[in-house]
């Protein structure tokens, strides 16, 4: 499996290892093009602080990279941000790229989505890789094991916290999938990870009514949390807020062939619905990636013991 070492300030890193109760963090680029490959989901991402103070001073477990409105990247993560307030994000970000905060308006801005962080005290942290050269800007990639110590030690002290094995990450199979036989995992999110990928999934639209507002879009689990469910892709679909209302409420459904499914519950009891009932039996809007797209399971189970 592969870790990655990102380069990051003294500052980020200090006042987030003061906030041990922040599990998901946001490890923000101040520019929302381009992508993150270096990664796969549920592989290592590490913290090194700049020169001169150079040191390995944590890390996480990778869950995605998503290109978000500054806005959104608050809404989402607070301050798992690095900071405590919005405002001060905007200052931090106009340091970086010398813009003025009336230049940045609500431009978008690079996420590496990032959960279960650990933050080393300042007595344990570790010295930077033994080839990680002084010019590096963003960061570097590394095999584990057995390319470097260092990375080694801190993915090791990650994965005991996280309680899984390497061959597990490697693999990447379920290693106790709900019937049949062994399939691929779809790694599970934090709660905020799941949101911002979600979102960036189907392509902030709402899935039954192409809504694009972004404030109004919220990403729905089709099996709930309290009843087992977790925070993973195949378990959301993003949805307008009243339609997500309706859907865990199982005045909607999904059927197995993607098709929305509308009671009559709701003419029955409200007299309404002709925006749902206009669209009875469509396909709703998928993920562009299958492995993205709801898991039948989940959405059966939501047919079965919600939609009525």
């Amino acid at each position: 499996m592969k870790a990655y070492v990102g380069v990051t300030d003294q500052g980020w890193y200090e006042y987030l290892r003061e906030r041990p109760d922040i599990s998901e963090v946001n490890f923000w680029r101040p520019y929302g093009s381009g992508a993150f490959k270096a990664l796969s989901q549920g592989e290592m991402f590490l913290f090194k602080t700049k020169y001169p103070h150079n040191r390995v001073v944590g890390g996480g477990i990778y869950e995605g990279f998503v290109s978000l409105p500054i806005s959104r990247a608050w809404d989402f993560f607070g301050v798992g941000n690095g900071v405590d307030s919005l405002d001060q994000l905007i200052v931090r970000l106009c340091r970086i790229t010398g813009e003025a905060p009336s230049e940045v308006h609500d431009r978008e801005i690079g996420c590496i989505l990032l959960r279960n962080v650990m933050f080393l005290g300042a007595d344990d942290v570790m010295p930077s890789p033994h080839n990680f050269a002084r010019n590096i800007v963003q960061g570097k990639g590394y095999e584990y094991p057995n390319e470097d110590f260092v990375v080694d030690s801190v993915v090791g002290i990650l994965l005991a916290s996280e309680n899984i094995t390497p061959l597990e990450i490697v693999n990447n199979v379920d290693p106790e999938p709900t019937h049949g036989s062994p399939r691929l995992m779809t790694p599970r999110l934090g709660q905020n990870g799941f949101k911002a990928i979600v979102q960036e999934a189907y392509s902030r639209s709402c899935a039954v009514t192409h809504h694009k507002i972004l404030p109004t879009l919220q990403a729905a689990h089709i099996l709930p949390v309290a009843k087992g469910g977790q925070h993973r892709v195949d378990n959301g679909i993003l949805l307008r807020s009243d339609v997500h209302t309706l859907f865990d409420r199982g005045y909607l459904g999904v059927d197995q062939e993607f098709r929305l499914c509308v009671s009559p519950r709701i003419r029955n009891e409200f007299g309404n619905g002709k925006e749902f009932y206009a669209t009875e039996g469509n396909k709703i809007s998928l993920p562009l990636h299958p492995n993205n797209q709801p898991s039948l399971e989940f959405l059966s189970w939501h047919f079965e013991e919600v939609f009525h």
